[in-house]
């Protein structure tokens, strides 16, 4: 446990020192009260990508996930047919602002799992992690896809 700790406080001290230069396609940084993480991501933006999601998928890296993009802002719902691994779910509307999470979505439950109305984003991370680092409402996702409202814009 100490190991895994320590492996995480590491990751976290890395992703802290990256700039707003890394703001790129394959990373999304959460910005809160406790400082910010770097999580590297799949970007879904297509209905056949976000329909597919993790599914199937039976290990993600401890800093990895799926960003689910959204041509407006909707109401969104998910289950968890067919996915493998916990998810903690992370609802953000359209300025990056996250409004819901849901924690410790459990594998393959087919039950509703209700992320709000007017959300944007969605990132998918561990289940457990957005507990462990601390993310919380009201903090703040980056990342290119998040447009000109955005709380955190990308300068690139």
């Amino acid at each position: 446990m100490m190991l895994r700790a320590g492996a995480l406080t590491c990751a976290l001290i890395l992703s802290a020192s990256a700039s707003v230069a890394d703001c790129v396609d394959d990373r999304v940084t959460v910005f809160g009260d406790w400082g910010r993480a770097n999580f590297t991501v799949t970007v879904a933006d297509e209905p056949q990508e976000r329909s597919q999601g993790l599914m199937f998928v039976e290990r993600m890296g401890t800093l990895e996930g799926m960003l689910f993009v959204y041509d407006r802002p909707q109401r969104a719902t998910f289950w968890m047919r067919n996915t493998l691994i916990s998810l903690d779910m992370i609802f953000a509307a359209s300025d990056g602002r996250i409004t819901h999470i849901h924690h410790n979505a459990e594998p393959l439950d087919e039950t509703t799992i209700e992320g709000g109305t007017d959300v944007s984003f969605v990132l998918e991370i561990n289940g457990g992690m957005a507990g462990r680092l601390g993310i919380e409402e009201g903090d703040v996702l980056q990342h290119p896809s998040i447009g000109v409202d955005a709380v955190r814009p990308c300068e690139n």
